[in-house]
């Protein structure tokens, strides 16, 4: 017969540590860049704030500018257990598909604008969250 048993786990404060981790660096097109970052910040209650971070690059004469900037932040656990994952395991060739077809072209599409319309960000949020929620079939 098993015998009974206590576990006693010390309760402390709880720790949150920020950090940003490049995941992903791709060409998508000639004269194009794009680098896929996962991002963790902390609220001041040390709950982890999870961000997948999209910034797209023009490439010209071996130099990078930075053109476009995108930071979606995960709202629903499930987006929140995607992106740590990410963080553990890389990106997933679902989500690097979603990335590549939608998120680039998205983000490409405000190349130059200075003031995005509702409709251009909406297609870059709707991108994003699928990237992020994108699973194998």
């Amino acid at each position: 017969m098993p015998k009974s048993s206590t576990s006693v786990v010390p309760i402390g404060n709880k720790v949150c540590k920020p950090f940003l981790l490049e995941v992903m660096v791709f060409s998508p097109e000639s004269g194009y860049k794009f680098k896929v970052v996962v991002e963790r910040t902390c609220t001041p209650e040390a709950d982890a704030i999870w961000k997948l971070v999209f910034d797209l690059y023009r490439v010209a004469g071996g130099k990078e500018v930075q053109i476009v900037h995108v930071s979606f932040t995960a709202g629903a656990t499930v987006e929140q257990k995607a992106i740590e994952k990410m963080a553990d395991a890389g990106i997933t060739e679902a989500q690097s598909d979603v990335l590549i077809e939608e998120v680039h072209p998205a983000a490409k599409a405000i190349e130059g604008v200075k003031k995005p319309t509702a409709k251009q960000k909406k297609r870059l949020h709707d991108a994003m969250e699928k990237a992020v929620t994108a699973v194998e079939v």
